[in-house]
This record gives C-alpha cells, sequence and structure tokens, in this order.
C-alpha cells in the first residue's frame, strides 16, 4: 500500500471513529440531523433471503423518499466473512450510526458487530441471534414457536388426532430447533399421530426432493408430509408425483412465498391447503422500525417477536405478495 494510500485510510478511519464517538456521548438514543442507516443481509442464494433483499430495497427506496434526513446503505453478503468486512466498512467508511443486521451466522458475527455497537452504532439485529446479545440493542424476529406449533395444531385437528407424518427440518440451528420442538411438543398430545421420521433438508428443494425420495420408499402409509419451509415443500411435491404415491393426503409447508400462497387462494393443487406465515418482509420491518425510532431519537423494544398466522383460502389474499420474488 502506497503512503499516499495509507494517510487516506487513516483520515477515513479516523473522520468514521470521531463520528462514532460524537454519537456515542449522545447516550444510545439520539436525534441525529442525518441517520446514516447500515442494512446488512444475506445475498439473494435461495428464494427466502432473495425476498429479504427485495424487502430490504423496498424499504430504502420508501423510507429515503418519506425522510430527506434518512440515508439507508444496503450491503449484501454471499458469507459470514464477507458480511463482517462489510460491516467494518459501513462503520469506518459510510460513516453509519444505525444498523439493522441479518446476520449470516450467529458466532462469526457477533464480535463485528459488538465493535460496531462499542463505536456507538445503534444495533438491531434480525431473525438470526448473536451468541452475545449485549452487541444488540434490539432484536426484531419471527415467530419460530408458532412456526412450528401452528401446522401441529392444524393436523391435529383436521385429521382427528389420527395420522402418519414425516418431517423435513431445516438446518440445525437454534432457530429449527424451536420449530420442531414446538411442532413435536403438540403432537405428544395425540398418540394416534406418529411421527415416522424427520430428517433435515437444508431449507433446500432439491435436498428436500431426495429426503422425501427416501421417505416414500421406507414408508408405504404416510398422510401428511411436514416441509418446514415452502422450497423444500416444492421439493416434496415433485418427488410424490414421479413416485406416483396417491396415499398422501397433504402436505404443508411454510413461510408464505408468493407461489405457495397463489396455489392456495386457487386451489390449485389438491395436496396443498394451507401454510403457515413467515415473510421476510420482517427486514423491512425491522428497517421501518429502527429508522423511525432513530429519527426521533428513540430507542426500540429490547425484543420484538412478528407474529405467524395460518394461511388457508379465506385470509390468503392478505399474505399475497406478487411483486415480491419469493
Amino acid at each position: 500500500m502506497s503512503e499516499v494510500a495509507r494517510y487516506t485510510r487513516r483520515m477515513v478511519l479516523g473522520t468514521g471513529l470521531a463520528m462514532a464517538a460524537t454519537v456515542a456521548l449522545g447516550g444510545v438514543a439520539f436525534a441525529a440531523d442525518t441517520v446514516k442507516l447500515g442494512v446488512s443481509i444475506p445475498a439473494a442464494t435461495h428464494g427466502f433471503t432473495g425476498g429479504i433483499v427485495w424487502w430490504a430495497n423496498q424499504a430504502k427506496a420508501e423510507l429515503e423518499k418519506a425522510h430527506p434526513n434518512l440515508k439507508i446503505t444496503v450491503k449484501t453478503a454471499g458469507g459470514a466473512p464477507e458480511q463482517a468486512n462489510q460491516l467494518q466498512d459501513l462503520v469506518t467508511v459510510t460513516g453509519i450510526n444505525s444498523l439493522v443486521i441479518f446476520p449470516f451466522e450467529s458466532a462469526a458475527l457477533t464480535q463485528p458487530v459488538m465493535q460496531a455497537k462499542k463505536k456507538g452504532v445503534y444495533v438491531t439485529v434480525v431473525d438470526r441471534g448473536l451468541t452475545d446479545t449485549s452487541a444488540q440493542d434490539a432484536y426484531i424476529a419471527g415467530d419460530n414457536t408458532a412456526f412450528g406449533r401452528i401446522p401441529a395444531e392444524y393436523i391435529a385437528k383436521k385429521y382427528n388426532g389420527k395420522a402418519n407424518i414425516v418431517a423435513l427440518r431445516g438446518i440445525p440451528t437454534t432457530l429449527d430447533n424451536e420449530r420442531w420442538e414446538a411442532f413435536t411438543g403438540v403432537l405428544k398430545q395425540y398418540p394416534d399421530i406418529k411421527i415416522l421420521d424427520g430428517k433435515y433438508a437444508n431449507w433446500n428443494r432439491d435436498d428436500a426432493f431426495k429426503v422425501t425420495q427416501d421417505f416414500l420408499t421406507r414408508f408405504k402409509d404416510i398422510d401428511v408430509i411436514w416441509a418446514a419451509d415452502d422450497d423444500m415443500a416444492f421439493g416434496v411435491l415433485k418427488a410424490i408425483e414421479q413416485a406416483k404415491r396417491t396415499d398422501i393426503k397433504e402436505v404443508f409447508g411454510g413461510a408464505g412465498s408468493k407461489t405457495m400462497v397463489k396455489t392456495i387462494m386457487d386451489g390449485s393443487n389438491p395436496l396443498i391447503h394451507a401454510d403457515v406465515s413467515y415473510s421476510p418482509k420482517f427486514i423491512y420491518d425491522a428497517i421501518k422500525m429502527t429508522a423511525e425510532a432513530r429519527l426521533k431519537g428513540d430507542k426500540l423494544p429490547a425484543t420484538h417477536i412478528i407474529p405467524s398466522a395460518l394461511i388457508t383460502k379465506e385470509n390468503a389474499k392478505e399474505f399475497y405478495f406478487p411483486d415480491s420474488p419469493y
């Protein structure tokens, strides 16, 4: 690195740190002349994160138009190291004073977020919690307990407490554990509902197709398949169609993708009747809540859980966002 480059970097770093120190002196709750809000999210590698990116940019466009003294910078990362580097740039180069972050991984991002908070940045963490909650000012997430509980209650009621079920889980995370424990916790109350097996399919359509092929080979009598994500549910449907199985009565996905919601609205697939909401729109809500609070010099509640709801033909239009990629 040349001397000029070194000098320039020192000046940028010094300016960013001075700005952070000025903000910190005012306390956590401050009213800045301009709120510089950084948004750090995973890249659009699959349907759900595609929705996250789309809703984040919707929030930027709408909120900057409504608030001239608000500047939002959206950064997307393909992995935890890239996200950590982007976070450092947001603080030292962009000079953000507020942050909304959807961590790529919990453990790997905890220390970088902590460093930002120590420099006076107000931090809202979304969905994937950090391993040290003192690194955040606020936490906003969907209701993962309800995500598992709602389909279990729906299945138990619809099938009168008697059914054979196989389940597809997501990725081994605390988030997935919450969903699974809620789902199985409800069904333990029904001795005639049997969970034949539950396997991870990584919230991935192709993996779900393979896991379902295995289930269909091993189990000859299945009533319901719970796929804890709509991307996985479409993989399940493909495997059922290919195997020409007629015993399966229903596939229940999750997260309320626009394709799944439209299927429910139209009644176009006899295996799809309901879903549970867990929309990537929560990143929009998190950005809006954080921006509007900081513009007023306010803080958010320490925790805000966005409810999940059962989606059926009767209410599906309320959850249908045709312009969203998910």
